[in-house]
């Protein structure tokens, strides 16, 4: 990496460095995750603090260090804080999203940018909300599972392989089983909820849209199961999204 370098990021989250310093980590689109730091934003005359919060995307230029790297200069591209963080849903949905894609990013470079752009989609369509704010979320968390490599079966059994539909979801095993492979533990799923993460999977609103209430909430709660599962810690802020 050059020493010198330009992308487009957002910010993720920040903790205080020192009496007037932050650090900031950011999701970027050509660099993977990336700690800053970023100098002097905690002053009252700082001249981009407010351009590095969460929920903001940005257009910076970092000087590469060993381990952290510092912003010289930043322009804000689009911020998504305002509609987000006054209103509670948006704000504790979008705070899961963050938690999230911090947890399940690292700095390996992604030619094609998916998780970012999965990310600033996400934001985006929570901040203009067009959709349920606990829906979005819960299609971004199955989506960037996916991306991960650990999107459960939702349509063959995740152990045999036997054409569905099944109704036990085994975490463990990665998706729905058969009854054959059903083992203790395993939960019981309704077709509807089934079918309502299929859509989400797939971005068809118009299907998520039309759920019912208790169909999504079934499948929000099997999500986050999963999501606890392959993070082997729950995301704090889902224990605040409204269900």
């Amino acid at each position: 990496m050059q020493k010198l370098y330009r992308d487009h990021a957002l910010v993720l989250r920040t903790h205080p460095l020192g009496e007037a310093d932050r650090i900031i980590t950011l999701l970027t689109r050509r660099h993977g995750k990336v700690r800053a730091v970023a100098k002097g934003v905690r002053r009252t005359g700082s001249r981009f603090g407010a351009r590095l919060e969460p929920f903001t995307l940005v257009d910076l230029q970092l000087h590469a260090g060993r381990s952290l790297h510092t912003v010289t200069q930043v322009e804000t591209i689009e911020t998504f804080a305002q509609p987000i963080c006054t209103d509670y849903p948006r704000f504790t949905a979008g705070s899961a999203i963050l938690e999230t894609a911090d947890r399940l990013t690292d700095d390996v470079v992604d030619p094609s940018a998916r998780q970012f752009l999965l990310l600033v989609g996400a934001l985006r369509s929570l901040a203009s909300g067009a959709h349920e704010s606990s829906r979005v979320l819960d299609a971004f968390l199955l989506r960037t599972l996916a991306l991960s490599g650990w999107a459960p079966e939702l349509r063959v059994c995740a152990s045999c392989g036997t054409q569905g539909p099944h109704h036990a979801l085994d975490v463990s095993a990665g998706g729905l089983v058969c009854t054959a492979c059903r083992r203790p533990g395993a939960v019981a799923v309704r077709q509807a909820a089934i079918d309502h993460m299929i859509f989400l999977l797939a971005g068809d609103w118009q299907q998520v849209d039309a759920a019912d209430a208790t169909v999504a909430l079934e499948a929000s709660r099997v999500i986050a199961d999963i999501v606890t599962w392959h993070l082997e810690r729950g995301v704090r802020a889902l224990a605040y999204v409204e269900r």
